[in-house]
């Protein structure tokens, strides 16, 4: 059985294995750092006693939600727990009224652009040599409930700078 909960320093050493297998970019150090900077937003997903996932994300502006990692074992993929993972963070980000979601990803990974695109993601722009190693990344955005965006003035306006390009998002997202 699957379960989700907020992540505790002991999880710290299955959460590190679980970002080597996933990604060759991130400083491990920085997820001790997340989580005593800002809690709430980190989860994993256990199986029995065993940390099978992770997310983390965080309040990026007074509208929008960033997530920062999200990462499921290989043995544990397409079991539905990067949707519970991303419904638990997206919680927390509609709890605090935000008014986006955005991630990145890089352009090789479709599989994990499908996913995001399933939880209904919108590929907005490609920020070039974003990643360390020269790889382009691709900014997602989602925009959260109508019910939280009712509340939130829209800051979102097209803004220009450099190789840096962001757009509104249509109001029917």
């Amino acid at each position: 059985m699957i379960t989700i909960r907020n992540f505790e320093p002991s999880d710290f050493e299955e959460v590190l294995e679980i970002e080597a297998e996933a990604f060759s970019e991130h400083n491990p150090f920085l997820y001790m750092n997340f989580y005593e900077m800002n809690s709430e937003g980190f989860f994993v997903a256990g199986y029995n006693d065993y940390i099978v996932g992770f997310v983390v994300g965080y309040e990026l502006s007074t509208n929008e939600g960033r997530i920062f990692s999200l990462a499921v074992r290989d043995g544990f993929r397409s079991m539905g727990i990067g949707v519970r993972l991303m419904d638990a963070i997206l919680s927390v980000f509609i709890n605090k009224f935000l008014q986006y979601a955005s991630l990145e990803v890089r352009v090789t990974n479709i599989r994990a652009q499908e996913f995001y695109k399933r939880m209904e993601f919108i590929p907005c722009w490609v920020e070039h040599g974003y990643y360390s190693d020269g790889e382009d990344g691709i900014i997602m955005k989602k925009r959260l409930t109508p019910f939280a965006a009712a509340f939130l003035k829209n800051t979102s306006k097209p803004v220009s700078s450099g190789k840096k390009h962001m757009f509104r998002l249509p109001d029917y997202i």
